[in-house]
């Protein structure tokens, strides 16, 4: 066997150890929520759309404060500890690094939305 053969196996293998390391991490940090219980809780939570700013201005759940997940890192000091956080986006990828993001800062009670905005059927409200 030639090196490049063992060489696109241990990409192939690390490409597999992050995928089972993200989905024990979401696992750990988030707890998803269909969309009777996400609308249940998040009134009284931090609800963050954390899509780009077009994307929130396009529609949004009503009440949520956009803070994407690209200037998360920047914007850490907006959340409060104390508080759940309600969490989602398009389609629920990026509200899951947002949520492992927060849980490795010491954040818990970390929820998201089951399959995102685009499965909605609440009160959205667009600029």
């Amino acid at each position: 066997m030639d090196f490049s053969w063992i060489l696109a196996i241990a990409i192939l293998l690390i490409l597999l150890g992050y995928e089972v390391y993200q989905l024990i991490m979401r696992k750990k940090a988030i707890t998803v929520l269909t969309e009777d219980e996400f609308k249940e809780g998040y009134r009284k939570a931090q609800l963050i759309d954390v899509r780009e700013p077009n994307e929130f201005d396009g529609g949004h759940i009503l009440g949520a404060r956009n803070i994407p997940v690209t200037q998360l890192k920047q914007r850490i000091s907006e959340f409060r500890k104390d508080q759940p956080i309600y969490l989602y986006c398009q389609s629920a990828q990026r509200s899951n690094r947002a949520g492992i993001m927060l849980y490795k800062r010491g954040y818990r009670n970390i929820y998201q939305l089951k399959g995102g905005f685009r499965k909605w059927k609440g009160k959205t409200k667009a600029k």
